[in-house]
């Protein structure tokens, strides 16, 4: 698998969707998985990945599904 560097978020403001949903608050747990899978694609950017860090992902993946799992009603996004 070969991933490519994030792109900066653009500077001007998004024009506004339809739809809006209010801010939810991050779950701990979530921002966690979230930060380290950001660590493992930002380091192996561009790169092939091993077996073993191509499973890390997927384990990284479960845990940010397994916390962003909420009560009917929460609106949870990934980064």
């Amino acid at each position: 698998m070969v991933l490519t560097p994030r792109l900066s978020p653009p500077t001007t403001p998004a024009a506004p969707t339809r739809r809006s949903f209010p801010a939810q608050p991050a779950h701990p747990a979530a921002v966690e998985a979230n930060e380290a899978i950001r660590a493992l694609v930002d380091a192996r950017a561009g790169q092939d990945w091993s077996p073993v860090e191509s499973a890390a992902y997927e384990v990284l993946l479960i845990e940010w599904a397994a916390a962003t799992q909420g009560t009917a009603g929460d609106i949870i996004e990934a980064a």
